[in-house]
């Protein structure tokens, strides 16, 4: 346990601190609290092939045709939803193989480990699971109001925006429990 003094010169040592200066620095350290990357700003994480997002990047690129700012915007996001998604799938074979291999080898399997110590262990894959979910949820968003500005451009009419359903799958209301 820490002293009230120690603690105490802790604090104003931490004052002094500015941070990094050079943009390598800064750039070291915003790392810092990257666990699993599902949720990081950054699309491509430092231990992933660049070569297969500019594949991936391309190919989506040249399906999906934009024309203008907003249409690239859309398919961007596309395009990194979808890039997490595959990370998605990384994750849940780390899962499998420390739920299925750390008893024996003891040893720390990057994502699935990383993902199970940010879920506190309990109830990783339904968290994993809810995690997919937003990010395909993501994806059919971006595709489906690109899929809304490509039509309207190509009969330069209106078109009116997708219909939204509300869809309660909770189950019957209370009082029918």
């Amino acid at each position: 346990m820490t002293s009230d003094r120690k603690a105490e010169a802790n604090r104003r040592n931490a004052r002094k601190s500015t941070g990094p200066k050079t943009p390598e620095g800064k750039a070291a350290v915003s790392l810092n609290a990257l666990k699993h990357g599902l949720l990081s700003r950054q699309i491509l994480l430092p231990n992933e092939d660049e070569g297969s997002l500019i594949q991936l990047s391309e190919r989506l690129h040249s399906q999906l045709q934009p024309v203008g700012e907003l249409e690239s915007l859309l398919v961007e996001r596309i395009i990194a939803a979808a890039w997490r998604l595959r990370r998605v799938l990384a994750v849940e074979t780390g899962i499998y193989e420390e739920e299925r291999f750390s008893s024996y080898t003891g040893e720390d399997n990057g994502l699935g480990m990383a993902f199970i110590r940010d879920a506190n262990g309990a109830n990783a894959f339904s968290k994993l699971s809810r995690y997919e979910t937003t990010i395909e949820r993501g994806i059919y968003k971006a595709l489906h109001e690109l899929q809304r500005l490509q039509a309207a451009r190509q009969t330069e009419a209106n078109v009116p925006p997708p219909l939204a359903i509300d869809v309660d799958v909770s189950g019957p209301p209370q009082a029918d429990r």
